[in-house]
């Protein structure tokens, strides 16, 4: 039913509903080109707000006016809002509890995440959006996989075996049909498992970060460590050698055609430094012929020289320089500028 309020004024602005004048002012701001974002309120509330706008007509000048001289007033009447219900709390308490608190408070509510459940996913890097997706039905998969970027979805498919992600990619394709309240569940589903899930006091796992730690161990404690970790757990050991990288490994790690960006990166004379305490032992010996046999012969030959120039380089010297090119090698694969061959590869 449409409705028109002719010239009646203040008193025509009294008979109108709530909901009728909220309609009035959103549409004037509106017409003002004022972008507004009402997807927080209830969904009802959204509802009802279309529906009072579809039953307007036309309001005339004084009518306007009246309404919002009234919704001026009430602004002007309110000192503090806070947010609507504890997800709103929690949003707007983010960075000022801990995590821990906020995790408490969701847990004994049973709400589930603070923001968007499809942008929390979407900020997941595929190796941890692997493990939800396997959980799952093939079809349920392919929604996850259909709602994604485009980059995070053919992330996550290439870490899936050959077969799985043949099924997924056809799945994909018959999942025009779903609906967005569907589409919403799982969303929503996929996030309480990741809020079940207790908070990790340390990051990453105990693989990674005993092999770090060893990374930067004098050689002598990393292998006394390695020596009494393969008494005690081989297998957890052997998890350990191959998270670890060190000058030894560079002839299994690192790409020949990378090697020319490496020893730029490294300062010359400590490079100089430590090839020649590596040609001294037989333990690194194959890294440091690795490494010359990787760049020009003239610039392989140069190096010689200097090496030789430089005399014998005491042993805890060319630790410290090795060490250095180890973490200049690091440095550029955290940066993306080189990639680390797998050690199984």
């Amino acid at each position: 039913m449409e409705m028109t309020l002719p010239g009646a004024g203040s008193g025509a602005a009294s008979q109108l509903t709530r909901r009728q004048k909220a309609a009035i002012i959103v549409r004037l701001l509106r017409s003002e080109g004022i972008e507004l974002s009402l997807t927080d309120m209830p969904e009802t509330l959204q509802v009802n707000l279309t529906r009072e706008m579809g039953g307007l007509k036309l309001i005339d000048r004084v009518t306007l006016k009246a309404v919002v001289e009234e919704f001026v007033a009430e602004l002007d009447g309110i000192g503090l809002s806070f947010p609507n219900g504890l997800s709103g709390a929690l949003a707007l308490m983010d960075g000022t509890i801990s995590a821990a608190a906020a995790e408490r408070v969701r847990v004994q509510a049973g709400i589930g995440a603070v923001t968007d459940a499809w942008e929390r996913l979407s900020q997941l890097d595929g190796a941890r959006l692997l493990p939800l997706i396997e959980e799952e039905s093939v079809e349920i998969g392919a929604v996850i996989l259909s709602k994604l970027k485009v980059s995070k979805a053919a992330e996550v498919l290439g870490l899936m075996p050959g077969e799985r992600a043949r099924r997924m990619a056809y799945s994909m394709g018959q999942t025009g049909s779903v609906s967005p309240q569907t589409v919403e569940r799982i969303g929503q589903a996929l996030v309480s498992q990741l809020d079940a899930e207790a908070p990790k006091a340390f990051d990453g796992g105990p693989v990674e970060r005993v092999g770090a730690i060893l990374n930067f161990s004098p050689a002598a404690t990393r292998d006394d460590v390695l020596e009494g970790l393969d008494q005690e757990d081989r297998d957890f050991a052997a998890e350990v050698r191959k998270a670890i990288f060190t000058f030894i490994n560079i002839p299994q790690r690192i790409d020949p055609r990378d090697v020319p960006k490496v020893t730029r990166e490294v300062d010359g004379a400590m490079l100089i430094k430590a090839l020649a305490a590596a040609l001294n032992s037989e333990k690194e010996k194959k890294a440091a012929e690795f490494i010359l046999g990787s760049m020009s012969q003239r610039l392989a030959q140069q190096m010689r020289d200097e090496m030789e120039a430089l005399g014998t380089v005491k042993a805890k010297e060319g630790e410290e320089a090795m060490s250095a090119v180890v973490t200049a090698i690091r440095e550029m694969e955290a940066k993306g500028e080189i990639i680390l061959v797998a050690e199984d590869e």
